[in-house]
C-alpha cells in the first residue's frame, strides 16, 4: 500500500506564463518505507534531468536527522510523468539507477553479506535513488501491462473497457 505524505505543489503555482506549471507533485511512502516523489510536468526544461536529481537529493537530506547514521538514509523513487519529449530515445518509459562497475575488470560492485543484512537488500543500486521517466506523448496507445493502462489514462483522460490495473477503478470515480 502507498500512503500520501504530502502534496508538494499544485496547479495554483503558476503566476506567469513563463513559470513552471505542474499539475501536481506528491510525496508518498510505500510498504518498504521508500519515499516516492511523483511529478507531472508539462513544460520542457533543458535541465530537467538535473532537476530530478536535485529533487531526490533534497528528499534524502530532509529525511535524515542530523547526527543519524548514514545507514538510515531512505531510498527515494522519483516518478516523472512528462507531457514533452526528453532527450533522444524511442521508448516512452525509462528507468535510471546507480551501479558501480570496475574500471579494470568490468565487474559490478555489490554488497557484502553484512551490508545486505544491515540494509535489508541485495544490491548497491537498491540503496540509491531510482528514477522513472514516463513520456506521455511517445506512448503508442497500445497497452501491454497495467502501467500502460495508467499511461493511457494520463494521455487520453479516459479508462478503456477491460482495463484492470490496480487503482484505476478509484481513478475513474474522481
Amino acid at each position: 500500500s502507498i500512503t500520501i505524505l504530502e502534496v508538494l505543489e499544485s496547479e495554483s503555482n503558476q503566476e506567469h506564463i513563463t513559470n513552471k506549471y505542474n499539475k501536481v507533485d506528491l510525496k508518498a511512502l510505500n510498504q518498504r518505507y521508500e519515499i516516492i516523489i511523483i511529478e507531472v510536468q508539462y513544460n520542457n526544461e533543458l535541465d530537467f534531468l538535473q532537476r530530478i536529481l536535485y529533487g531526490a537529493s533534497k528528499v534524502i537530506v530532509e529525511h535524515l536527522n542530523e547526527g543519524s547514521p548514514y545507514a538510515e538514509i531512505t531510498k527515494v523513487i522519483s516518478v516523472n510523468i512528462l507531457y514533452f519529449n526528453l532527450g533522444i530515445g524511442n521508448d516512452y518509459v525509462y528507468r535510471g539507477y546507480t551501479i558501480f562497475i570496475g574500471t579494470h575488470d568490468q565487474e559490478q560492485l555489490d554488497l557484502t553479506p553484512a551490508q545486505q543484512k544491515m540494509f535489508k537488500c541485495q544490491h548497491v543500486y537498491n540503496l540509491f535513488p531510482e528514477y522513472y521517466i514516463i513520456q506521455i506523448n511517445k506512448f503508442p496507445d497500445i497497452t501491454h501491462d497495467p502501467l500502460d493502462e495508467w499511461i493511457y489514462l494520463f494521455k487520453h483522460e479516459e479508462i478503456k473497457e477491460g482495463f484492470q490495473a490496480r487503482g484505476l477503478t478509484k481513478a475513474k470515480e474522481v
